[in-house]
């Protein structure tokens, strides 16, 4: 078996476990918001926060990978909005379903990301990863936000309330502390650290559990051509654009394979509370991370094959 399947299979394995335990009732459907919100809030933030306190920032190519990562969302942000009019007389693509489109295209679901990079990778593919979060997760919600804002029918966010979701979000808290930590060489108590590896190798499962319980695979029953767009743009033509941008800023090896897969991970379980919130079309975000979800554990390993 190939390392990129040998990989793939435990994180497909967990994916499924969390979809088996759902739809067999074992955990009831109001325990897994709870259990999700542990994970979000608490194991998450501490895995990003470790990792990137005791990262060697200095000798990772930190401005090529964060900025061929950046290029890419603001490229295809720009093409997704450019062909707005398009999508809306060609494909009858609503206002609504235009948002999740634009987020199934361009988010990415990190705890797939992460947990690939660290099997296939080490520390030092989850370091990279960590530096992703910390480039891409900023720009990703104020873009997205600012998306549904005009284009979803629901209320759009004053600056106040935009600035209170960012500092609330805890990808970015998190991010900003553990450079924060990194950068200024703050002297951190052994066992806190060790305190937060061990809350942060409780997310990695936690997390794909979490991805497998939100599967509905009775929404595939009628695909549509804004889920076929949704999902082509992102697991094919993310990983693409921010590859040949990579390799222009001179990144290859390790850090271009983690390029890879943060832009071929399949789109973020946040979209479609995100959606259901300023009011984009919620059951389309919800197929589209049904399908990305499935067809990324496929597409992945060409992804990495053909562009690494």
């Amino acid at each position: 078996m190939s390392p990129v399947a040998a990989s793939l299979v435990p994180v497909f394995l967990l994916i499924v476990t969390g979809w088996a335990v759902r739809v067999s009732g074992i955990v009831n459907e109001s325990h897994w918001a709870g259990f999700e919100k542990v994970t979000y809030l608490v194991l998450f933030p501490a895995l990003v926060v470790e990792t990137l306190a005791r990262a060697d920032l200095a000798h990772a190519p930190l401005a090529a990978v964060g900025g061929a990562l950046m290029g890419a969302i603001l490229l295809m942000a720009a093409l997704l909005l450019a062909t707005r009019p398009l999508m809306a007389r060609w494909l009858a693509i609503d206002g609504p379903s235009f948002t999740s489109v634009f987020q199934g295209a361009l988010r990415w679901n990190t705890f797939v990301a992460i947990a690939l990079c660290g099997s296939l990778f080490g520390k030092e593919g989850t370091t990279l990863c960590a530096v992703a979060i910390a480039a891409m997760i900023p720009l990703l919600n104020v873009t997205c936000v600012l998306v549904l804002s005009r284009h979803a029918g629901g209320a759009p966010l004053g600056p106040a309330a935009l600035a209170g979701t960012l500092i609330r979000n805890p990808f970015i808290w998190s991010s900003l502390l553990g450079i924060a930590i990194n950068a200024t060489g703050a002297p951190v108590p052994a066992t806190v650290l060790s305190y937060a590896e061990i809350l942060g190798r409780a997310s990695l499962a936690a997390g794909l559990l979490v991805v497998g319980a939100g599967l509905d695979l009775a929404r595939l029953r009628r695909p549509s051509l804004a889920l076929a767009l949704a999902t082509v743009v992102k697991l094919a033509g993310m990983p693409l654009l921010a590859a040949t941008l990579a390799r222009l800023f001179g990144v290859e090896g390790v850090p271009l394979a983690v390029v890879v897969l943060c832009t071929a991970a399949p789109t973020a379980s946040g979209s479609y509370m995100l959606a259901r919130q300023m009011g984009g079309n919620a059951p389309l975000m919800a197929e589209i991370l049904t399908v990305q979800t499935l067809v990324a554990l496929i597409t992945i390993p060409f992804a990495l094959a053909w562009l690494s």
